[in-house]
């Protein structure tokens, strides 16, 4: 049974049942409640990057591998957009096809049409039988099952992505990744009830933002893709803002190696989200 939004649980992020069959519930109420930082939160929550392409059968940014990751716990889902021929918003990290899918060639080289007969790969080649999807089917299929933060690729309006996110009513589980003050100050001028993500290593890029108007309950801190000094994470939380800590490379690689405890010490540290290619493992350890 599909989890639908007015049935969302109240408690923190890992308060949660599931089976393989269920969607796992994320939480109430959107927006600021839903990304911002709150002191006794429960388990840090995690980013899938590119949606978990990482396991064997299931690509990056496709939905059959969203569904996958949503029946084994709860989920942001971190994708990319990037734009057809005839402007269609589609999921698709790299600017070529050869990659991800069973096609060749420019992405913006071909409309939507033409993509219908290509299938995606998923990391190591294999051919799956799913389609690439486009940004309003995501959207639709997110509703009462995970949140997004929505990679916008440089050749799309940031306009066209919250147009979308308006039009399917998915506004308070959407962030949208800026990646600096410029950019996210006009995601707050076309909607200045959005969630940004934005990419604050230091208090000079926090002053940046606050200087162009960005309010720090719509802002959520990607700190970099190395832990940040104590210092910058009290800082963030004393305004409310969430941290997430890039731990996809390096840290990732660190843990595999380590032992997925150390998870569970970035989370001590201060990462309120870790956004990650290994979303299971980092689950197991934290929840």
């Amino acid at each position: 049974m599909i989890t639908k939004p007015a049935l969302f649980l109240g408690l923190a992020f890992g308060l949660i049942t599931c089976s393989p069959k269920t969607y796992t519930k994320i939480s109430t109420g959107g927006g600021p409640d839903f990304f911002s930082y709150k002191a006794q939160q429960g388990p840090a929550k995690i980013s899938a990057h590119r949606g978990g392409g990482d396991l064997k059968g299931y690509p990056e940014n496709c939905i059959e591998s969203f569904a996958y990751l949503a029946k084994q716990m709860p989920v942001i889902i971190e994708c990319d957009i990037d734009l057809t021929k005839d402007s269609v918003l589609v999921m698709m990290h790299d600017a070529t096809l050869d990659r991800t899918t069973t096609g060749t060639g420019k992405l913006i080289d071909k409309t939507l049409a033409e993509l219908a007969p290509f299938r995606l790969e998923d990391n190591m080649g294999n051919v799956t039988p799913y389609k690439i999807p486009t940004l309003e089917q995501v959207l639709n299929w997110g509703k009462g099952k995970v949140a997004f933060t929505l990679d916008v690729k440089r050749n799309v309006s940031f306009e066209k992505v919250v147009n979308m996110v308006r039009k399917t009513g998915m506004g308070d589980y959407a962030a949208i990744i800026t990646y600096n003050a410029q950019d996210a100050a006009k995601i707050n001028k076309l909607d200045p009830n959005l969630m940004i993500s934005v990419t604050i290593r230091n208090r000079a890029e926090y002053d940046r933002l606050h200087d162009l108007g960005i309010p720090d309950n719509r802002m959520v801190a990607f700190v970099g893709v190395k832990e940040p000094d104590a210092e910058l994470y009290q800082f963030l939380h004393q305004k409310g803002i969430a941290c997430i800590l890039g731990t996809l490379g390096n840290l990732d690689k660190q843990a595999a190696a380590k032992g997925d405890q150390v998870y569970k010490q970035f989370a001590k540290n201060g990462a309120d989200i870790m956004s990650t290619d290994r979303p299971l493992e980092v689950w197991n350890a934290v929840k």
